[in-house]
C-alpha cells in the first residue's frame, strides 16, 4: 500500500443542502493531482433525520437518495445522480472510493410492534431481569416510500436485539428483545465495555437471524453494482460481531473485489484490544490507530514538555504495520462531538508529517485540516460555542510530498526528546526526502545521507525555510527546522 493516502471527505457539520456529492465530484482532479489516492464518503444511505442527517442514524440502506421518505428524496449530501456522478468521477481520475457502512443499528422505524422484552442494566448489559413484559417498539421497518424497490425485505422485531425507547408501558433504558436468537443474551464477540457493548442505539441489528446475515450480503453486492466501488469504511465495529464481519468481508471479496481496501472503526485505545480483533475477523481488515490519534491530541497539549521519542509507543503502525490506519483527526474527535480530543492546530503539521512520511501504514487526512470547518453547536455543558477548524496551510504539500518524496527505504532519528527525523532514502527512480519535525525551540538534526548525497544542495520543500542545506564530501548535514514547525527537505536537483 506504499503511497496510500486516505482523505475523509467530509466532516460531522459539514452544511446541509445536498452539496458534498457536488463537491466531490468538483475536486477530484485536484486531489489526484495532490496525491489523494482514496476518498472515504460519509454513508451514502437515507438516514432517520432525512435532509439533515449525518448518516449514522440509518433507516433505509437501500434509498441512495432515491425516494421520498423521512421528509426528502435527496440526503443530507444530495440525490442519487450527483452520488453516482460523484463516484464515477473519483473513479476517472483513478482514486478509489471508499463507502461508509453503517450496520449496527436502524432508526426511525415506519411502525411499532407488540413484543416482549426485558430490562438490562445500561451499565452492566450482562445483568438482565428474567421477566419479561410486553410493551410497544418502534421495530418495524417496511419503507413504504420505496414500495418494495431493490428489495422486498420487511424488518421487525426478530431482526433486532434490542432497543432503548418502549411505549405502554413508556421507558427509556436498555431493553433486550425475546426472541429466537441467542437464547435471551446479547451477541458474542463484541466489546466488552459496560459487560457487552452488543447494544449502542436504536434498534440494535441482530446479526444471528441468517435472514438479516444474507440481506445485509445482498445488500452489499447491490450497492457495488449503482457505483463504483473499491473498499468500505465499517462503522461501530466494536458493537457488532466480530464473526458477521469476518463473513461478510469474506463474501464481498469473492463477489465483488479480491483487492478490497476495507477498514473498521473500532474506536478503543488500548492496542492489544485492537490485536484481539484483528485475530478474530481473521485480519482480513485494518484498524484506525486509535492510540496514535491520543498520543498526538497528548502531544499537542503538552507542548515541548511532550517526549516525542515515545509518541509511537504501544501504537497499531508500531506493533501491526500492515493492519493500521494512521490519522490525525475524524468526525467524533472533532471539537463538540462524542469523541472529542482534538489535536491543536500548532502541532497538526507535525503529526501529518509523521504519518504522511514514514512508510508504515495508510494516513487518512480529514476534510476540516484540509479545507478548514466553521460551525456552532452545543458543548456538554450546555453552553453553544464557534468552532473554528482552520485548514492546515502545508497540507497540500506535505501530501504531495508523500506522493513524490516518501520513497526508498526509511530510517528514523528518534534520539531526541523534541527533534524527530525520518529520512527516506529514494530509489533509483525517485527521490528520497529527510523530513525534521520538533515541539521545541528552533534546532537541527544531523544527518548521514551517505556517499550517494556528497556535496549536494537540499531545499526545504514545505517552504518554512528558504534557506539552503548543504551536505560535505560524505554526505552528511544539519537539516534545521523552526520552532514547533516541520521541514521536508529534498534534494535541489528533484524539484
Amino acid at each position: 500500500m506504499a503511497g496510500r493516502v486516505l482523505l475523509q471527505f467530509f466532516h460531522w457539520y459539514y452544511p446541509s443542502g445536498g452539496t458534498l456529492w457536488d463537491e466531490v465530484a468538483q475536486k477530484a482532479e485536484e486531489l489526484a493531482g495532490m496525491g489523494i489516492t482514496d476518498v472515504w464518503l460519509p454513508p451514502a444511505s437515507k438516514g432517520a433525520a432525512g435532509g439533515y442527517s449525518v448518516g449514522y442514524d440509518t433507516y433505509d440502506l437501500f434509498d441512495l437518495g432515491e425516494f421520498d421518505q423521512k421528509g426528502t428524496v435527496a440526503t443530507k449530501y444530495g440525490d442519487r445522480g450527483a452520488l453516482e456522478n460523484a463516484c464515477h468521477t473519483l473513479a476517472g481520475h483513478g482514486i478509489g472510493v471508499i463507502h461508509d457502512v453503517v450496520f449496527n443499528h436502524k432508526l426511525g422505524a415506519d411502525e411499532k410492534e407488540r413484543v416482549k422484552v426485558r430490562r438490562a442494566d445500561p451499565e452492566d448489559r450482562t445483568e438482565i431481569e428474567d421477566e419479561a413484559f410486553e410493551a410497544l417498539a418502534y421495530t418495524r421497518f417496511t419503507f413504504p416510500g420505496r414500495n418494495g424497490a431493490y428489495s422486498e425485505f420487511v424488518w421487525t422485531h426478530k431482526c433486532f436485539t434490542g432497543v432503548d425507547y418502549i411505549e405502554d408501558p413508556d421507558e427509556t433504558g436498555v431493553f433486550r428483545l425475546v426472541n429466537e436468537y441467542g437464547d435471551g443474551e446479547w451477541n458474542d464477540e463484541v466489546d466488552q465495555e459496560l459487560g457487552n457493548y452488543d447494544y449502542l442505539i436504536g434498534a440494535d441489528v441482530e446479526f444471528r437471524n441468517r435472514a438479516v446475515a444474507e440481506e445485509l450480503k445482498y445488500w452489499g453486492r447491490w450497492f457495488s453494482e449503482q457505483v463504483p466501488v473499491a473498499g468500505f469504511r465499517l462503522d461501530a465495529a466494536k458493537h457488532i460481531p466480530a464473526w458477521f464481519f469476518r463473513d461478510w468481508i469474506a463474501h464481498m471479496r469473492e463477489a465483488v473485489k479480491e483487492d478490497m481496501f476495507v477498514v473498521a472503526e473500532y474506536w478503543h485505545p488500548e492496542i492489544d484490544a485492537l490485536k484481539t480483533y484483528l485475530d478474530l475477523v481473521d485480519r482480513q481488515l485494518m484498524l484506525f490507530d486509535v492510540g496514535l490519534h491520543y498520543r498526538f491530541h497528548d502531544a499537542s497539549a503538552a507542548g515541548g514538555d511532550y517526549d516525542m521519542r515515545t509518541i509511537f509507543d504501544g501504537t497499531l503502525v508500531a506493533e501491526v504495520p500492515d493492519h493500521a490506519v494512521t490519522l490525525v483527526e475524524n468526525h467524533d474527535t472533532q471539537p463538540l462531538q462524542s469523541l472529542e480530543a482534538a489535536v491543536e492546530p500548532w502541532f497538526k503539521p507535525l503529526a501529518y508529517a509523521l504519518i504522511l512520511m514514514r512508510e508504515q501504514g495508510v494516513p487518512s487526512v480529514f476534510y476540516a485540516d484540509l479545507y478548514g470547518a466553521q460551525y456552532r453547536d452545543k458543548g456538554s455543558d450546555g453552553e453553544e460555542y464557534d468552532i473554528d477548524m482552520p485548514r492546515i496551510e502545508c497540507l497540500p504539500k506535505l501530501i504531495e510530498a508523500r506522493k513524490r518524496f516518501a520513497n526508498g527505504a526509511e530510517t528514523l532519528y528518534f534520539d531526541d526528546s523534541n527533534c524527530l527525523a525520518v529520512v527516506r532514502e529514494g530509489t533509483g527512480e525517485a527521490p528520497g526526502s529527510v523530513t525534521v519535525l520538533t515541539n521545541g525551540e528552533e534546532t537541527a538534526k544531523d544527518v548521514d545521507l551517505g556517499e550517494a548525497h556528497a556535496n549536494a544542495t537540499f531545499r526545504d520543500f514545505l517552504g518554512h525555510r528558504e534557506d539552503a542545506v548543504e551536505t560535505d564530501e560524505e554526505g552528511r548535514a544539519a537539516f534545521p527546522v523552526n520552532a514547533g514547525s516541520v521541514s521536508v527537505w529534498v534534494r535541489e536537483d528533484s524539484l
